[in-house]
């Protein structure tokens, strides 16, 4: 089974990157990547302090400047967040790990926002699926660093139940947002779209992933919305 891309969405405490490089050691993971407009926000002092027997991972974790760069290559992208959205689903970590272990990308990722407020209303529309830990109501959020051992541990539980697979090649999230981009422009040329309702293009879109395009699929859906635009009379 594929290990995920943690992905951390502008992360405030230096501790906590420091946790998390000791679980991913812990648990066997290796892939990293922070996205934070601060570019020194990987030399604050601390860092070393928590990452016990992880400090080469300290040397390889990537800073960008984007949530889009941190994904472009990833086929399925999965956001934590105690929030109850309307219209998504939301798996448990356990009920995450089982799809992974059928899924088995090549390259995932598995979000986390930051420490004070979670992931925002746009970082939500950018993940293909959502996950929470279920907690009491009267604290349900937990420490980033305690989130990420729960996920660490119920995706090491999967994969030591799973036989092993060829990872397979869905279409990366990059191609995604082209497929997107693609179907959007078609519907405003034929009239469907008549003003701003992305919400219906978000949930067009949500289908194709629950299909799990192939990267070809893809390909072949971007191909066939072009030429369907071109037919169609323009204003």
């Amino acid at each position: 089974m594929t290990p995920p891309r943690l992905v951390l969405l502008r992360p405030r405490n230096a501790d906590n990157l420091g946790s998390i490089a000791r679980v991913m050691k812990n648990f066997g993971l290796t892939d990293w990547v922070v996205v934070s407009p601060n570019p020194k926000l990987l030399e604050v002092p601390g860092l070393n302090r928590l990452a016990v027997k992880a400090g080469d991972l300290l040397e390889t974790v990537r800073r960008v400047d984007t949530f889009e760069e941190a994904i472009a290559d990833c086929s399925f992208v999965v956001g934590t967040t105690m929030r109850l959205i309307e219209g998504r689903r939301r798996q448990t970590p356990r009920e995450l790990a089982n799809e992974i272990a059928e899924r088995n990308d090549e390259r995932w990722a598995l979000v986390f926002g930051d420490e004070r407020n979670g992931l925002t209303q746009d970082d939500v529309r950018q993940c293909h699926a959502l996950s929470f830990i279920p907690s009491s109501a009267e604290q349900p959020s937990l420490n980033l660093a305690q989130a990420v051992v729960v996920y660490a541990y119920e995706l090491a539980m999967a994969e030591r139940n799973t036989a092993p697979a060829p990872p397979r090649a869905f279409a990366d999230d990059a191609t995604l947002r082209t497929v997107r981009t693609t179907l959007e422009q078609t519907l405003r040329v034929s009239g469907f779209l008549q003003h701003d309702e992305r919400h219906a293009v978000d949930d067009l879109i949500a289908t194709l992933v629950r299909a799990r395009l192939s990267k070809k699929d893809a390909g072949l859906w971007i191909a066939a919305l072009k030429s369907i635009a071109k037919r169609l009379p323009s204003d």
